[in-house]
């Protein structure tokens, strides 16, 4: 996928979010098991993009989903999730 550069040289990262989000999100969804988790991961590597690129990747999709994977993995090894507690009688 090309993406437009503008007269400056700055990446267009409209169109690598309007192109790839969606994508990225549902790849993520499937590797975590949690379309929230997945959300804001891509979030956060999108973030990352605009602060790091100063040329599009090869693959910007790609680079999308590993940076958001990792992210996320990241997250749940610093954040264990809560033990479910133990089920009380009602009565």
């Amino acid at each position: 996928m090309g993406l437009s550069v503008d007269g400056l040289g700055r990446v267009d990262l409209d169109g690598v979010y309007r192109a790839e989000y969606g994508r990225c999100v549902a790849t993520l969804t499937r590797l975590l098991g949690d379309i929230g988790l997945a959300e804001e991961a891509v979030q956060d590597a999108f973030a990352t993009a605009v602060q790091k690129w100063d040329r599009t990747p090869p693959n910007p999709g790609a680079w999308i989903v590993t940076t958001a994977r990792n992210r996320a993995i990241d997250r749940c090894a610093g954040n264990p999730p809560a033990r479910p507690a133990t089920p009380r009688p009602c009565c």
